[in-house]
């Protein structure tokens, strides 16, 4: 399995090679060659097995040679190991034929957990092997920071340094990247919002000499192997209410694209899905884009759902690559134009990307309308960005056809907005009850390349 870049001007890699990565040298989004296609009875045979025996079958025709079955096996059973329920992510009923798809059991209570978890161990087994160290950088909106250095931390061979918003995440979400004591991770608070976090990591790879100097290496949803770890829950849930022998739709609260890109290579695998539902909230750049055809970045307003508060959703350029036909070129003329300003998608294009992708939004009185509802009826607490994801996905769903929501993140990640909306605290899982107590470690920086890296630099020099 070989693996090429969304802007066609870059090495083609193996599975390892990608994941160690990133980023590609065009500043393209890595890709297979081909998407593996798993049949009817293969997608069948997956009825009843473990979450960890259905992550082994529908990522192994992604990995190449880089693990053996064995080695394969054992990272995946290592990586989910620590999650606070046995079916990693379960399904809960909210109506007739409506589900949530819980996917904050892991140790961070975010659905960012069972890929990070994944790379944590497939990195450290890479990193042995071959001697090498790298350099972990990446932007977070809230959850991928702490699932990172929850993952990461303690690691021989990897420094970690995130970048967050400051004062733009939830207290929680920012004490689980704050409060871990390893020296080799880092929180760097950024001045400004997650998008300017964003750009200073592309600028990073794409600086060619640090990045070679530092080892640099990402984890943000830019890396192929975050996406991969994400398409599982898709077969499971969907197995476990009729597929492959009825088609099921998904809602996916989103805000940077991964999680419901995940779902169209599932459905590109071979899984019957039949709506692809992207919600957004206020800040709802991919639902403008899906419904008009412009993807023109017009500022971020802060939300009660934070981690969706995005403009630049990266993963779209994946989608967009095989929304042209695939054609690198066509791909980088339009992150080009997003760099002046934005872009429309030709008709073409878009008539492509809605036949793959529904979409609506949600604003802020309707996500706390939403979560108050939603405890009042079924006494699932959700959380602002699950909020929205439900509050869409009634919209937009056909009664014949399950539809599953993704709840991304644990209610008490979010525990004002949840608090304010329901009346009702959520408290923390027992395993994190003392998360306010302990002493915070933070640096902030200011939204400048040339500053953050020379922090990297000094940090890294073993």
């Amino acid at each position: 399995m070989k693996y090429i870049s969304t802007r066609g001007a870059a090495p083609v890699l193996s599975f390892e090679e990608a994941m160690l990565t990133g980023l590609a040298r065009d500043g393209g989004l890595y890709l297979p060659q081909s998407i593996p296609h798993m049949s009817f009875a293969e997608i069948a045979a997956l009825d009843g097995q473990s979450y960890e025996e259905v992550a082994f079958r529908v990522m192994r025709p992604f990995i190449g040679d880089a693990f053996t079955d064995d080695e394969f096996r054992e990272i995946i059973a290592r990586a989910y190991a620590g999650f606070g329920h046995v079916a990693r992510a379960p399904l809960k009923q909210l109506d007739s034929a409506h589900f949530l798809l819980e996917l904050f059991h892991g140790p961070t209570l975010a659905f960012k957990d069972f890929a990070m978890q994944l790379i944590g161990q497939m990195f450290e087994a890479s990193l042995k092997r071959s001697g090498r160290r790298v350099c972990i950088v990446g932007a977070t909106s809230g959850d991928t920071g702490s699932a990172a250095i929850e993952a990461f931390r303690g690691l021989d061979a990897v420094d970690v340094f995130i970048l967050y918003p400051h004062g733009r995440v939830s207290e929680v979400q920012r004490r689980q990247m704050t409060t871990p004591t390893e020296s080799n991770v880092h929180a760097l608070a950024i001045d400004g919002h997650f998008d300017d976090a964003q750009a200073r990591v592309k600028d990073m790879f794409n600086d060619f000499e640090f990045r070679d100097a530092v080892g640099l290496a990402g984890v943000n949803s830019i890396n192929w192997a975050r996406v991969l770890a994400q398409v599982v829950y898709y077969f499971t849930s969907a197995v476990s209410l009729g597929a492959p022998h009825r088609a099921v739709s998904f809602t996916v609260p989103t805000g940077n694209f991964g999680d419901v890109f995940a779902g169209y290579v599932a459905r590109r695998m071979g899984l019957p899905i039949d709506r692809l539902v992207v919600a957004t909230n206020q800040n709802d750049i991919l639902h403008r884009c899906l419904s008009g055809g412009a993807y023109v970045p017009d500022g971020v307003i802060p939300s009660i759902s934070p981690s969706m508060d995005i403009q630049v959703s990266s993963n779209f350029e994946r989608a967009l690559f095989y929304a042209y036909g695939e054609d690198g070129a066509a791909v980088a003329q339009l992150m080009d134009e997003l760099k002046a300003g934005g872009f429309h998608v030709s008709q073409g294009a878009l008539e492509a990307l809605r036949e793959a992708f529904a979409s609506g939004r949600c604003d802020e009185e309707e996500t706390r309308a939403t979560i108050l509802q939603t405890w009042a009826g079924t006494g699932e607490l959700l959380c602002p960005h699950s909020a929205v994801g439900v509050k869409v996905a009634e919209e937009m769903r056909r009664p014949d056809v399950p539809m599953v929501t993704l709840a991304t993140a644990h209610p008490a990640k979010f525990p004002a907005a949840v608090e304010e909306a329901s009346g009702v605290h959520p408290p923390l899982p027992e395993r994190m009850s003392d998360l306010y107590e302990r002493s915070e470690r933070v640096t902030r920086v200011a939204n400048d390349l040339a500053a953050i890296e020379t922090l990297i630099k000094e940090r890294t020099a073993h």
